[in-house]
């Protein structure tokens, strides 16, 4: 399920690595806090060189219906794949593949499943019904999957965050057991602040990727659990349960692992908070005690007196898809060999073959624009008349709309040494809305990458601001993140919401009629009263930020208390 933060924005991830002293070799007399050069002939050649024609153009045909949807393992991915492969020979760019070709094979495997379940406790029976209590799936890749009288024990919110000093299982041995977890990170409230929360743990207000249900079901599986529930509540999840049940309860897909996933664990699911009420009711307890106990750090697992069936029947299906790379060679004999990774998800919906009339979810913000931006990005580097130091390459992944599979698959199997990547840069829905005097940082306060991008966006007349609702966990919804999830820092941002020379109310009315009407939905196509003018302008502002980084030698860093720091310091000490 991905569920995006929609500001239906530029999406901007900005993904650095250094993490250790070793790496921050920058000269005293290198003036590296001012913006790059605006009157720089080399950048200049290159920036002008974005233009909404050429992006409206390369849009146009990525959201026709020839290229129906651009669903992966469709005829659409192969119109699509041609396409961008043909685009960058024209523009002069090297096979991004070392083994000299344009594209990356990513296998997939489609998995639908038929679940049965049923909790005892209490000497009485709870069934459940399939999808209004509950969904359940196994991305185990075989065709049975049960699970029969497990042990059911609560673990709180299912974390174990060294960082903070907190741990949920306490070293309870959980294997073949099923746990029931909270959503979200714990709300540790402010001991000098009731009504706030501290902002020294978890992040605060802001959710942390301990709050995440992908962790959950993580860590889940490295403790050796048999199934793994979370109880689903719609203010800390941030969307309602019919949003899980809506995408949980069609096909899914994951990466096609050489062991067929079976060391996750067996059974994912959620359950509503009125069966979960039921279940705890059922044996003896109380949901918001039990939630009361789990906000401390010496909150111990309880064991719920109960037992957990599962039955799954899983379909299945192999897919072949296609990530799309290019490559930009570095100037620089000694920094060639490190890289700045733009990227954008090629995918859409595809085609619905049951609908009457109209069956192209044609896709064309989400994400034609941003696979358009990364051609316009690639021709502007190829244009420069001095390249820069660093190599770039230009990642057009498959399957963000299935879980950020094609970019989960890159980082887990990088065609280039992520301790060499400095930086991604991802454009996920390009502002068709006109130009913004702000830009949105999601994830705050998370690297020290904000002040290369406020200085970037200062050469613009804008400035950087802190997302609206950073308990969304937005951070943790775009293709950016699976390379952060590998150790390399990340700054994802978004175009502003502030639009110049127009009503304060601007951007929210055009947001809102956009998510309500178009999001997801078969008249996501190219309108006449598209304003590129602000694509452009973010493209140029991408462009500006990787080029820096291409270039200059300082290396920004995750800070203190992040989540992902300790894995990249661990990457880099392998170096």
């Amino acid at each position: 399920m991905i569920k995006k933060h929609i500001f239906l924005a530029a999406g901007l991830s900005i993904c650095l690595l250094g993490c250790n002293e070793s790496s921050r070799a920058v000269a005293e007399s290198e003036e590296e806090s001012t913006a790059i050069p605006a009157d720089s002939t080399n950048l200049q050649s290159a920036l002008q060189s974005i233009n909404t024609e050429d992006l409206l153009a390369h849009t146009k045909v990525l959201a026709s219906d020839a290229f129906e949807g651009r669903g992966p393992g469709t005829a659409g991915e192969d119109s699509t794949v041609n396409y961008l492969t043909r685009q960058f020979k024209q523009i002069g760019l090297q096979p991004g593949n070392p083994d000299g070709t344009f594209v990356q094979n990513v296998p997939m495997v489609g998995f639908t499943a038929q679940p049965k379940a049923s909790f005892t406790a209490g000497g009485k029976t709870i069934n459940l019904e399939f999808p209004n209590d509950y969904v359940a799936v196994s991305r185990r890749f075989v065709p049975t999957i049960d699970v029969n009288n497990s042990e059911m024990v609560f673990v709180g919110y299912g974390i174990v965050a060294p960082e903070y000093g907190w741990d949920d299982y306490k070293g309870l041995d959980i294997k073949g057991k099923t746990i029931v977890m909270l959503i979200n990170d714990p709300p540790i409230p402010d001991s000098k602040n009731t009504t706030a929360l501290d902002s020294s743990m978890f992040g605060g207000k802001a959710m942390t990727y301990y709050g995440r249900w992908t962790y959950k079901y993580e860590i889940a599986a490295e403790k050796g659990a048999a199934a793994a529930i979370i109880m689903h509540e719609t203010g800390p999840a941030g969307y309602p349960y019919e949003v899980v049940s809506g995408s949980w309860s069609r096909e899914n897909f994951d990466i096609n692992n050489p062991d067929k996933n079976m060391g996750l664990a067996a059974v994912e699911a959620w359950i509503t908070s009125e069966k979960a009420k039921q279940l705890l009711a059922a044996t003896g307890k109380n949901l918001e005690q039990l939630k009361a106990a789990a906000l401390k750090k010496d909150f111990r697992p309880v064991p719920l007196n109960a037992k957990a069936n599962f039955n799954i029947k899983n379909t299945l299906r192999e897919v072949q898809s296609k990530n799309v790379i290019a490559k930009l060679e570095g100037s620089d004999p000694e920094l060639k060999d490190e890289y700045v990774v733009y990227s954008a998800h090629w995918d859409h919906l595809g085609k619905d073959t049951n609908l009457k009339g109209d069956q192209v979810y044609n896709g064309a913000l989400d994400n034609a624009t941003g696979t358009a931006g990364l051609l316009e990005l690639a021709e502007a580097y190829a244009e420069m008349p001095t390249k820069p130091k660093r190599s770039i390459l230009f990642l057009a992944v498959t399957a963000e709309e299935k879980g950020l599979l094609g970019s989960k698959y890159y980082a887990n199997n990088p065609l280039y040494p992520l301790n060499k990547t400095l930086a991604n840069i991802n454009m996920d829905v390009l502002n068709a809305y006109g130009p913004t005097e702000d830009v949105i940082v999601i994830g705050y306060g998370n690297s020290t990458l904000e002040d290369i991008l406020a200085t970037e966006a200062k050469s613009q007349n804008r400035r950087i601001v802190p997302e609206a609702t950073p308990e969304n966990g937005s951070f943790y919804r775009s293709d950016h993140f699976e390379f952060a999830k590998q150790g390399v820092p990340a700054l994802y941002a978004e175009s502003g919401v502030v639009a110049r020379n127009q009503p304060a109310d601007y951007v929210q009315k055009w947001n809102e009629n956009y998510t309500t009407n178009d999001y997801h939905k078969l008249s996501d196509e190219v309108k006449d009263d598209w304003n590129l003018a602000g694509a452009v302008e973010d493209l140029q502002l991408f462009f500006r930020v990787g080029y820096r980084v291409a270039n200059t030698k300082q290396y920004p860093e995750w800070k203190e208390g992040t989540e992902f720091k300790a894995k990249c310091d661990a990457m880099l000490s392998a170096k």
